[in-house]
């Protein structure tokens, strides 16, 4: 026995000796684990509901943007406020595409501070649709855009990948979109930044899907180059337009040409079922692309008239819309965690949008006949909310294992 010790206390051993809990008091309780905690904070991320409270703003905004659609056509609008024309355009590219893009960025992180890029553009969204000021849902729609730019920093650190970097460049442009949307009010001005936000998005998730099936060294390299090409004509458009709208879309057709070459569709196409409905989407999403690309090239300045609203619906119609009905059965289950059966229905929404574009840029933009082109327009609306209609019934739905 040391000197100075007293018969019976504790051995001094170095670990901390807890003290006495008072009669009729709770132990304290023990501290939870680093570890712990971002094991329970992972799996409320992802959950379907948390996930699913993000696109409830950005179907809002589809159905305004829509709604705003048949405003501006002189159809019979179920709303008509003065503020709904000049929203239309930024309402459903950033408010709602960009929401369901940066919730699916934010799914591939894992990270919860991830969430704030398609919380601010819901928001957004919502606060343009709203009696607000707005230049309030402007700067928080810029706060979105570049909340969903620094989603891709820890995405590049995890995978410095050509994929991440031309959607780093998609979200440059929708930067760039929502930033002069602050005191440009002119939506043409803009569309250069708003096309290289969807289609290069779009291309660097093409790029992943397609490499499987591509053989030569030089289609990624070659890809990234027509990115940045995009990129800087983007710029040019605003800064010298007599140049600037031609190389724009020059460098459209030319990643046309690669997604065209490249892609799987143009085999799976003679497929069945989904593999055949997703080529055939996604076949016709770069056609109209093409289109866009020929009528932007042709021009030396900002688009106006006939040609700015087929450029406009070419892009965000036929294309973006395509890709998104292309791609509905691979990004819920991934986004929502639930399953997006396939059914053979879902070419009725798909071939009415085909044909309702055909008709509104066909003989409306193109012949001038104004009856095909409101026609066009409403059909065009009424497509996309059977898909989502559609898309919903499926996804809540499930068709019942046979026995």
């Amino acid at each position: 026995m040391s000197a100075g010790r007293r018969p019976g206390a504790p051995q001094e051993t170095g670990a901390a000796v807890p003290a006495a809990v008072p009669p009729g008091s709770r132990p304290p309780k023990p501290r939870k684990s680093k570890a712990g905690r971002e094991r329970r904070t992972r799996a409320f991320l992802r959950r379907p509901g948390f996930r699913m409270l993000f696109l409830l703003p950005a179907g809002a905004a589809l159905l305004v943007g829509l709604n705003a659609g048949l405003q501006l056509m002189g159809a019979d609008a179920p709303l008509k406020l003065d503020r709904f024309p000049e929203i239309h355009g930024m309402l459903l590219v950033l408010g709602f595409v960009g929401t369901v893009i940066a919730l699916e960025r934010s799914v591939a992180l894992g990270r919860a501070a991830g969430y704030l890029s398609p919380a601010l553009l819901g928001l957004s969204g919502l606060f343009m649709i709203s009696p607000l000021p707005l230049p309030v849902g402007k700067l928080v729609l810029l706060a979105g855009t570049i909340a969903m730019l620094l989603v891709y920093v820890p995405l590049w650190r995890r995978q410095r990948d050509n994929v991440v970097l031309i959607q780093v460049l998609g979200g440059v442009a929708a930067v760039g979109a929502a930033a002069l949307w602050v005191r440009v009010p002119d939506v043409a001005v803009l569309l250069p930044f708003l096309i290289g936000f969807v289609v290069l998005t779009i291309a660097g998730e093409r790029l992943e899907l397609a490499r499987i099936g591509i053989t030569s060294p030089r289609a990624e390299p070659i890809l990234t180059l027509l990115a940045f090409a995009m990129t800087i004509s983007t710029v040019a458009t605003l800064l010298w337009p007599a140049g600037g709208y031609p190389l724009f879309g020059l460098s459209l057709l030319a990643i046309v040409a690669w997604l065209a070459g490249y892609d799987a569709a143009r085999k799976t196409i003679r497929g069945q079922g989904l593999p055949r409905y997703i080529a055939a989407c996604l076949l016709a999403g770069y056609g109209w692309l093409a289109i866009a690309g020929v009528v932007l090239a042709l021009h030396d300045r900002t688009l106006d008239g006939a040609a700015y609203d087929a450029v406009l619906h070419a892009v965000f119609l036929g294309f973006t819309i395509s890709m998104i009905m292309a791609h509905a059965s691979v990004i819920l289950p991934a986004v929502l965690r639930k399953p997006l059966p396939y059914t053979e229905l879902f070419w009725v929404p798909a071939v009415l949008l085909q044909a309702s574009l055909l008709l509104r840029l066909g003989l409306g933009d193109a012949a001038g006949i104004h009856g095909a082109w409101v026609a066009g327009g409403v059909l065009n609306v009424i497509s996309l909310l059977l898909f989502a209609v559609m898309a919903v019934w499926q996804a809540t739905h499930p068709p019942k294992a046979v026995a």
